[in-house]
């Protein structure tokens, strides 16, 4: 276990904001490698934010007001929307009742219900309120930006596009037909501006360090943000990448009712490589790595420590040459010091590391990809043991 010069300290340095002990341009980073936007930026942009991540905020808002103009030039996407409204000539279907309450067939009137093609759709109004929160927290040095969103934003309006800003879970980032795939772009970089917002609004409030203060949409976070950085970053090395893969229990002999009560197993990250001959099965955690046993000696997580042991030994003997020799790795945010520790148990080897969240953007992803591809280095055992 080593020492960090970057970890979490006592110290801050008072033009960063921060989230608890972690700089919210980290943050940032995180969400933006959680994002699907991250893969269709291309390299050379990926590297400038990657090492300025107080710029993400600035890309963002260039990618979303980009693809909205694009939009408008070639139309927005428009939904059907139930209507009722009193008319001369019937549209759609009769209201009955309004028409015999109100005594409109006196007046040569019809009460109708009819759908009606409009632009006001949940997706186009949530584009539209992420213009005006990205506008919002951009550099001051950035003012013509901010003011192209906000002019974007009423051009929306003018267009129709008027009603109040959805619920984020009416606008889904994985529900796109044929007739609207030219959204999806937009509709990742307007997610994505809204995620970029709360941690401005909240800076410095939640303690991200202490397991029982962990704030759920950090943990999440940090899982996605991993699973993003190696999907764009190893995909390009020949690595498939896999977040969320649920596998299964290989039982020899079962009861009829087992199936109803035994858990189920989902892994956070799955990394394989065929040439290479190497599964690495990845388990986030946003908690310490290290805790007090029961002499008040330093140890491993036991939990944790099981289950990455059951993930790997599961999966042995089901005729999948990378599964009989898969890796494990532990990864926690560090809290004051830095671990990297590997371990062999029954040929299945097996890593406890943490990354410096509190570091910059570069040492980050050093050490993201060094946990993955560097081998562990075992000579300091031997020096050891001889």
């Amino acid at each position: 276990m080593t020492k960090s010069a970057t970890s979490f300290g006592s110290e801050k340095p008072e033009d960063v904001e921060y989230v608890g002990r972690i700089p919210v341009r980290n943050i940032w980073l995180l969400m933006l490698y959680a994002s699907d936007l991250f893969r269709h930026i291309d390299r050379d942009k990926r590297v400038s934010v990657e090492e300025n991540p107080d710029d993400i905020p600035d890309l963002v808002a260039e990618i979303l007001a980009r693809e909205i103009g694009l939009r408008l030039k070639r139309n927005l996407s428009l939904e059907y929307k139930l209507r009722k409204a009193v008319l001369r000539r019937v549209r759609g279907r009769i209201d009955l009742l309004s028409t015999e309450r109100h005594r409109l067939l006196d007046r040569g009137m019809i009460a109708c219900r009819f759908n009606e093609m409009t632009v006001d759709t949940p997706r186009n109004r949530f584009v539209r309120a992420a213009l005006e929160q990205i506008a919002r927290i951009l550099h001051k040095d950035h003012k013509d930006l901010a003011r192209r969103c906000r002019i974007l934003a009423l051009k929306l309006k003018r267009m129709g596009v008027t009603g109040e800003k959805p619920g984020r879970g009416e606008v889904s980032v994985n529900r796109f037909g044929r007739h609207d795939a030219e959204d999806h772009k937009m509709v990742h970089a307007a997610h994505l501006a809204f995620n970029l917002g709360l941690p401005t609004e909240s800076a410095g409030t939640k303690l991200l360090v202490l397991p029982e203060r962990e704030v759920s949409w950090i943990i999440k976070l940090y899982e996605k943000g991993v699973a993003g950085f190696y999907r764009t970053v190893l995909s390009e090395k020949g690595w498939t990448v896999k977040p969320g893969k649920f596998i299964n229990w290989l039982p020899e002999r079962k009861t009829s009712g087992i199936d109803r009560i035994l858990p189920s197993m989902q892994t956070d990250i799955v990394l394989d490589h065929r040439d290479k001959k190497r599964r690495i099965i990845i388990d986030t955690k946003f908690n310490s790595i290290i805790t007090l046993g029961r002499y008040g000696n330093e140890t491993l997580r036991s939990s944790d420590m099981y289950q990455i042991y059951a993930y790997l030994k599961s999966q042995k003997g089901r005729g999948d040459h990378l599964a009989d020799k898969a890796e494990g790795l532990l990864l926690h945010p560090s809290v004051g010091d830095m671990v990297n520790e590997t371990v062999i148990i029954q040929g299945h080897q097996i890593r406890f590391a943490t990354v410096d969240l509190s570091a910059n953007t570069k040492e980050i992803r050093r050490q993201l990809l060094d946990v993955v591809l560097k081998p562990a280095d075992f000579s300091r055992a031997a020096m050891s043991l001889s």
